[in-house]
């Protein structure tokens, strides 16, 4: 991953990852904040990728919100260069807090027809007509 300015891409991958398991779980960053032990600015220096997290705190993060440490790393590249596409689509819309209330509210929406419905609407406002 690139670099943007100061920031190594992956911090800003990492860092949106934990914004989106957080607020998924409905989580504010001053819960997730006092959970781990920190300032809720901490945490936004964390999702913004504005600072690095430590190996053991992200440990715990994971812990904090029941997942595992790899769920918030992008994939390894293989020895041919290849890794799985969806992970940029991830990217993009975890890059802005529009993005991650849809990606939170998403599975949120019990009813499969709504979803697809959803979904749809998405994909048409998206085109490039």
């Amino acid at each position: 991953m690139a670099r943007i300015g100061d920031r190594d891409g992956v911090d800003i991958f990492v860092g949106a990852r934990i914004g989106l398991r957080r607020s998924a779980l409905g989580l504010s960053q001053t819960a997730l904040a006092q959970q781990l032990g920190i300032s809720f600015q901490q945490v936004q220096k964390y999702e913004t990728g504005q600072n690095r997290i430590s190996a053991s705190r992200l440990h715990r993060a994971a812990t904090v919100l029941g997942t595992s440490v790899e769920s918030f790393f992008p994939p390894v590249e293989t020895a041919a260069g290849r890794s799985d596409d969806g992970w940029s689509g991830l990217r993009a819309i975890t890059a802005s807090v529009d993005g991650r209330a849809v990606a939170a509210g998403f599975p949120l929406i019990e009813d499969r027809e709504v979803r697809r419905a959803v979904a749809r609407v998405v994909r048409a406002l998206a085109r490039d007509d």
